[in-house]
Parts: C-alpha cells; sequence; structure tokens
C-alpha cells in the first residue's frame, strides 16, 4: 500500500488546480506534496494533522499548507452521511517563472510561502476579506485565473490575525515506506482512539518494538505518541461540546476517558479552560452571531 500523493491534473489551458471538493466522513492519508495547498472550508468540520500538531477547523476558516509539508485531514461531521465540503487550489510556488518571486514588489508572497511552511490558518473573519476572490477565481478564465490567485494570495499575506500551526524549524522527509508506516498508525489512532490503545499494538502496525516505536514517532511528530493520542481525544471532545448535544459527563466518556477528572485535568492543560467553559463560550458565540 503506497502513500497517496496528490499530482496537479491539469489541462493544456491551465497551469494550476482549483477544483470543488466534497467527501463524506472519512479519513485520508498521510501525504505531501509539491504544490501549494489553498483550502477554504465551505461546509463541515474537522482535524487536520500538520507536521508535528493537531488543529481543529470549522466551516469558514481557510488553511494554507505551503510544499511538501506533510498534513492529514480527518472530517468528522456530526451526523453519519455528513458531507465537508471545500474550495480547493493547488500551484506550484514557481508556476508564473522562477524569477517572479525575486521581484521586489512580491516580497510578502515570498515571505507568505515561507511561513506556509508550516500551515497558516485563518478564522472565519480573516477568511471573509479574500473568499470573494477565491469564488471569483474558481469561475475565472484565462489571464483573470493569474489575477484573482495574485489577489487572494496577497489579501492572506496582510492578514494581521492568522495562526502558524506546526512548531518551529519543524521539518519532515519521508519515503514512500515512511509514510506508509506512518499512515498506518494515524489510521488505527484516528479509528480506534475512543478506546485504550497500548503501544504493543501500535508499534506492531509500524512493525517496531514498543521501545523502538517510542523513539521513531516522537523523531517524526516531535512529540511522544500519549501526547499526541490525548490531543486527538480532547479534539473529538472540543468537536462535541460545541455540537451541544450532550452533556459534559457524556463528552468526557464518548471521547475516550475513564474519568472526569482526567478528562477535565487535560482539557485544561490543552485548551486553557475547562471543558464547561470551553461548551458555554462556544454556544454564546453562536447564539451571538445570529
Amino acid at each position: 500500500m503506497k502513500p497517496l500523493l496528490l499530482k496537479l491534473q491539469l489541462s493544456p489551458d491551465h497551469s494550476f488546480s482549483v477544483r470543488t471538493s466534497v467527501v463524506l466522513q472519512t479519513y485520508n492519508r498521510w501525504h505531501f506534496h509539491p504544490e501549494v495547498e489553498l483550502v477554504y472550508i465551505e461546509q463541515g468540520r474537522g482535524m487536520i494533522f500538520l507536521g508535528d500538531k493537531i488543529q481543529s477547523f470549522q466551516a469558514g476558516d481557510s488553511i494554507l499548507i505551503g510544499k511538501n509539508v506533510p498534513h492529514y485531514w480527518l472530517c468528522n461531521g456530526s451526523e453519519e452521511n455528513e458531507q465537508a465540503k471545500a474550495l480547493v487550489v493547488h500551484f506550484l510556488e514557481d508556476f508564473w517563472g522562477t524569477s517572479f518571486l525575486e521581484l521586489p514588489e512580491n516580497r510578502l508572497l515570498k515571505e507568505l510561502f515561507f511561513k506556509a511552511r508550516r500551515g497558516i490558518q485563518l478564522t472565519t473573519k480573516e477568511s471573509d476579506t479574500f473568499v470573494s476572490y477565491l469564488f471569483q477565481l474558481a469561475e475565472a478564465k484565462e489571464g483573470e485565473r493569474l489575477l484573482f490567485l495574485l489577489h487572494v494570495l496577497y489579501r492572506i499575506a496582510v492578514c494581521k490575525n492568522f495562526q502558524l500551526i506546526s512548531s518551529t524549524g519543524y521539518t519532515l522527509a519521508l519515503s514512500e515506506d515512511e509514510t506508509d508506516r506512518l499512515n498506518r498508525v494515524l489510521v488505527y489512532s484516528t479509528t480506534y482512539f475512543k478506546q485504550k490503545i497500548s503501544l504493543e499494538e501500535v508499534a506492531a502496525l509500524a512493525h517496531i518494538s514498543p521501545h523502538a516505536f517510542c523513539r521513531y514517532f516522537k523523531a517524526r511528530t516531535r512529540k511522544t505518541y500519549s501526547q499526541f493520542l490525548l490531543e486527538l481525544r480532547i479534539g473529538h471532545a472540543c468537536k462535541l461540546l460545541a455540537e451541544a448535544k450532550l452533556s459534559v459527563a457524556q463528552v468526557c466518556f464518548e471521547s475516550g476517558f475513564n474519568t472526569f477528572a482526567n478528562f477535565n485535568k487535560y482539557f485544561k492543560r490543552i485548551t486553557g479552560v475547562s471543558p464547561l467553559h470551553y461548551q458555554k463560550a462556544h454556544n454564546q458565540q453562536q447564539y451571538l452571531s445570529k
């Protein structure tokens, strides 16, 4: 089973790709590609694993991913048949010529691509400043496509409020065998995180000893497997709390925690607030936005 590497499917008339992607609740593969990826989430929610971090996303968010940055999308709707929908742009940094980024007028653009190597997430408020141009880009023809893409990227480059996802200096160069091995661990973890997962289980997936697996996983993600699993469970808990269909106690057990004390302790450690405070704040924000 080889890793899925995205490739541009271009017609002779196009130098970059713009498409609408619609997926059901499913897991993608841990993958990377030479194209920069810009994703605007039209519908749905979930988590993105990017570099050495896990970040939640929801409708209205935009994420810019630099070239060759390993990432993994996990869409998890509230209903079994809920779809996630996104507008996706793929382009090579130098598709407009090797000297284009060296022009003095493109200083901000060059800096943007450098920042994108850590992954850039913009919230709905920031996305609103360029999303209309993004949809015009999807409909544009010939030279207008270039103009709208530049306009979108420049708007992102001058945004003041954004979040860099992965850690400073994070780099990861994986062979196909390595991406396949890591993908098996990620798929298994995101499928069974509500249950107790032992190191022996995941080490067997990687075909190495538990001790070697601990070193392997931390070297490639800059975190222990237990921390990764904890963040995965807390991310799922945040989704359930935001949906407000379950009590905090129910969310605790639905997210793979055995005791409420541990759930409360780790939730506050990762998010900075208690589960109840998170749920109340999220519900208040939804009420004010109506």
